[in-house]
């Protein structure tokens, strides 16, 4: 029986050291790498920029943040923009829309949608994979989701020559079930140091999809 109690209390100890973990994890924004290594690019030679796409679709690398995205049909996606020219890139008036396989279109959302949206959280049943799960938002957010939120938002005022800069991107997804699938993200609003806009670049999320890292 001291056995039996023994283990118990050991499994118990195990659990509150993890629920612990989680209640205090922080988030950290993915460290980049340059744009052309993630399979979903586009790159423009004449221009010397490559913007990439990096969706965050997966349980495994949505743990990175503290709240369910997905739960709240906010599909995250890591926007990285590389710079290889050696003028600097205004990304000021960046705009990115999702456009799906029946075309329909999603502009990202702001941080006011997003805000609104996990405020209001429609009913969900679904459950995290750990045995403690993260605390869910309920008729509101807390300061610290909301810091996450700004810390992981693409927040980003120009690419200086020869550098990459990240963040996230949200898109309302909900009641779409596959909206990767056949997709394509469109990044407009690039300047060079002339103030010239840069052609948009056009990143085929198929190729994010079909990539060895996604198959199963």
């Amino acid at each position: 029986m001291n056995k039996i109690a023994y283990r118990v209390g050991a499994i118990i100890l195990v659990g509150a050291v993890a629920a612990v973990s989680l209640i205090a994890k922080e988030f950290e924004k993915p460290h980049p790498k340059a744009a052309a290594a993630y399979p979903a690019h586009d790159y423009h030679k004449d221009e010397g920029v490559t913007v990439a796409a990096d969706p965050y679709d997966m349980p495994d690398k949505a743990q990175i943040f503290t709240i369910n995205y997905k739960e709240q049909g906010l599909l995250p996606i890591l926007l990285i923009v590389t710079n290889d020219s050696d003028q600097p890139v205004s990304v000021l008036e960046l705009k990115a829309q999702l456009i799906t396989v029946d075309r329909t279109k999603i502009t990202a959302a702001t941080r006011d949608d997003i805000y609104r949206k996990l405020s209001h959280p429609s009913a969900s049943t679904s459950s995290y994979p750990l045995p403690f799960p993260r605390k869910k938002v309920k008729g509101g957010i807390s300061q610290k989701a909301l810091d996450e939120l700004d810390a992981a938002q693409f927040a980003a005022k120009a690419i200086e020559p020869k550098s990459t800069q990240s963040g996230f991107l949200f898109f309302d997804v909900a009641g779409i079930s596959t909206p990767l699938a056949g997709a394509h993200l469109y990044i407009s609003g690039l300047h060079d140091s002339k103030g010239n806009e840069l052609m948009y670049f056009e990143i085929p999320m198929e190729k994010y999809l079909s990539s060895p890292a996604n198959q199963p």
